[in-house]
């Protein structure tokens, strides 16, 4: 049911292998630059805080992780990520929202939520010409040293 996000794979996320890299590989498949990432990210942050906010139990225990924009461990900081910082903070939102919200949504909702999600990808689409997307580089983006 929650095949259709970048981040919503969990194959090897126990073994750390971090979606962060499908979410890069998303990003670099539509061609999305900086500007357009951090759309992208901002339309999720948006819907998982109000879903936050509308859930009683949720917005008693985890609403704190929506003080600040963005959400999540690498949000104030880019490190060692090469100009990928919209997809790690994708990573750590989409983490949230594929444990804690997804197993929340009745197959109407998420439905609903794909095609809500199909409309921003084509609408963020649309600006990637004028956007001065630059492909990746031959050295991995996600490289330690």
């Amino acid at each position: 049911m929650s095949g259709h996000f970048p981040f919503s794979g969990t194959r090897g996320t126990r073994y750390g292998l971090a979606p962060r890299m499908a979410i890069s590989a998303f990003f670099e498949k539509h061609q999305f630059n900086y500007v357009l990432q951090e759309e992208y990210y901002k339309w999720w942050y948006e819907w998982a805080k109000a879903f936050v906010e509308k859930d009683a139990d949720l917005k008693a225990t985890v609403i704190h992780q929506f003080n600040h924009y963005p959400m999540g461990q690498h949000s104030e900081h880019s490190f060692h990520l090469n100009h990928r910082y919209w997809a790690s903070c994708m990573d750590d939102l989409g983490a949230f929202i594929r444990n804690t919200l997804f197993p929340k949504l009745d197959d109407k909702s998420m439905h609903k939520l794909e095609a809500d999600h199909d409309k921003l990808v084509k609408k963020l689409k649309s600006q990637v010409k004028d956007s001065g997307f630059e492909p990746a580089p031959d050295v991995g983006h996600f490289r330690h040293v």
